[in-house]
């Protein structure tokens, strides 16, 4: 098992490259793997009320909304309903979940990894840019990078995923959007700068939850905390259970 680790960390050091510790170790996805666009519906118009009138050049301006996140953080995220309305949406496929969680089963050794800030590692593409303005205190902004919130943002990751690991894909790695298993290592990170976050990085383990499933070398099985509700009865009515028993007949 010493044999093991060590040959585990002789590997990461090798590759610790494709970590990324904060936004400025991402040099960005490579522009010709992809980039993210942003067409409108012709003609559209990206609000509601009928008194305003179209600008002969106009902004689409969004608002900020803070999102907690689950370790105590705060993401900036923006409002880009109105953007969605009239954006088309991109039909890519995402996996189907069944046949993910079986292909992933029955290794004795997983690596589940997570890109660094994955949607802002894609670029947007030039002329569509200033589509995902957004205001604040002090000036307006637009991404350069492709933001959360976007109805296309998820399918264009997917897109960018099946690209790189193509070759891969059900072998050696399964991908679902922005979670990645691999069973065995890869070098197409490095090659197209894709950046992963090691504080989400799981390397070298003998089973662990892959989306809503627990995946090992012994198959499939449930992640307990799912089925914990139906495993314990409610207190009530473990109370009336208890009542029911305790009453004399």
């Amino acid at each position: 098992m010493t044999d093991f680790k060590q040959r585990l960390t002789e590997l990461l050091r090798e590759y610790e490259d494709i970590f990324a510790w904060s936004s400025r170790d991402m040099p960005g996805l490579d522009t010709a793997i992809v980039e993210h666009r942003l067409p409108l519906i012709l003609n559209a118009i990206p609000w509601k009320a009928s008194f305003l009138a179209v600008a002969e050049y106009p902004k689409l301006v969004a608002n900020i909304v803070p999102i907690p996140k689950k370790d105590g953080k705060v993401r900036m995220c923006v409002d880009y309903r109105d953007l969605n309305r009239v954006n088309p949406k991109d039909n890519f496929p995402l996996p189907h979940i069944d046949l993910l969680v079986d292909n992933a089963t029955q290794h004795s050794c997983y690596s589940f990894v997570d890109g660094f800030s994955g949607y802002n590692q894609i670029q947007m593409t030039p002329k569509d840019k200033e589509k995902t303005t957004f205001i604040t205190t002090w000036r307006t902004f637009y991404y350069k990078v492709m933001p959360f919130k976007l109805k296309n943002a998820r399918a264009t990751y997917q897109r960018a995923m099946v690209t790189l690991f193509h070759d891969m894909m059900h072998k050696e790695v399964e991908v679902y959007v922005d979670d990645m298993i691999a069973k065995s290592k890869t070098l197409g990170l490095r090659k197209y700068r894709l950046r992963l976050n090691p504080a989400k990085f799981t390397f070298g383990v003998g089973t662990r939850k892959l989306l809503v499933f627990i995946v090992n070398e012994r198959g499939i099985e449930l992640d307990p905390d799912k089925v914990k509700a139906i495993m314990a009865p409610p207190l009530a009515a473990s109370i009336m259970l208890l009542f029911i028993i305790e009453s004399p007949s």
